[in-house]
């Protein structure tokens, strides 16, 4: 009896850390967003969310056709299910969209990314999820981090004239946020839905460019950019997060979140769009040390 106490939660805390790795990755690969989407020239918005939400459905119907996997029975969800998981994925995008259209894309950036911080305080309100000060501090210490990143270093210009923007980017982080949480009270949705709620948000992304946007066909390396966004940060990744989110530390995930910024600025300098400077040496600081803080839970030795 002794061993199987003691080998339950151990045995639990492993299955945690291997789905908070794989939460992780998701991060890894929205970070390369912003250098595919400079790939992609001058492609309306939802034009190319439609199409590279397109590739992430045939993405997860292709994986369910070659292992001879009922695709129909992933779609049976429940409706709150399809509208947390449509209104998620595609919520976010449209919000953002017109947060850039109606705000300077500096402040709309630095309201966006409260969804790390946002996920770590809303963590608290899940069953058997406790909040730490650690917590707190990572979280804080990553968007201060980021600030310096967007900011450069210098002060963001908010003003009332973009307020309209302000609010759809602060409504595109509440939703990412309440995503993430809910996604978490509904772990018995498969992970694998999430290909019929990328397909569902294509609809919608390609019936707002229809109605809002001029038709820009993909040119050249244009289309395999768009192909790489929709395997990798708006297609695998979304798979990759769900299941982080139902099973990892969430926590812990929200704290690497702020990750994303600060290595999509040192692939940009790589590839030669960027530079090094003190200021994004400082605010790497600050990002790594808060998301080491923030993942505590997963390298403090447990207690007896």
């Amino acid at each position: 009896m002794a061993v199987s106490i003691c080998t339950e939660p151990a045995a639990a805390r492993s299955e945690a850390t291997k789905a908070t790795v794989i939460g992780s990755i998701a991060i890894l690969l929205w970070s390369s967003l912003v250098a595919l989407a400079t790939m992609t020239g001058a492609l309306p918005p939802f034009q190319l969310v439609a199409m590279a939400f397109s590739v992430a459905f045939l993405l997860g119907f292709g994986k369910r056709v070659l292992s001879g996997e009922s695709w129909c029975a992933y779609l049976r969800q429940p409706p709150l299910a399809w509208l947390l998981g449509v209104g998620g994925l595609f919520g976010y995008h449209a919000f953002y969209f017109v947060a850039l259209r109606l705000a300077p894309p500096v402040e709309t950036s630095l309201i966006n990314y409260l969804w790390p911080l946002l996920i770590v305080v809303g963590a608290a309100s899940l069953p058997g999820e406790r909040l730490g000060w650690w917590h707190i501090a990572g979280a804080c210490a990553g968007l201060g981090g980021t600030v310096l990143l967007v900011t450069g270093g210098g002060a963001a210009g908010f003003s009332l004239d973009y307020g309209l923007g302000y609010a759809a980017a602060f409504g595109a982080a509440v939703t990412w946020a309440g995503y993430s949480i809910l996604s978490r009270r509904m772990g018995e949705v498969p992970t694998e839905a999430v290909g019929g709620f990328c397909g569902a948000t294509a609809l919608l992304a390609l019936i707002c460019h229809l109605m809002l946007e001029q038709t820009i066909w993909p040119e050249g390396g244009q289309w395999l950019a768009v192909l790489a966004m929709g395997l990798g940060p708006v297609g695998a990744a979304f798979f990759l997060w769900d299941y982080g989110m139902k099973r990892g530390n969430i926590k812990a995930l929200g704290g690497f979140s702020y990750a994303a910024p600060l290595l999509s600025t040192f692939l940009l300098i790589l590839l030669g769009k960027g530079s090094l400077t003190p200021t994004v040496a400082a605010a790497g600081v600050l990002i790594v040390g808060g998301a080491v803080l923030a993942s505590r839970d997963l390298w403090d030795r447990p207690r007896a």
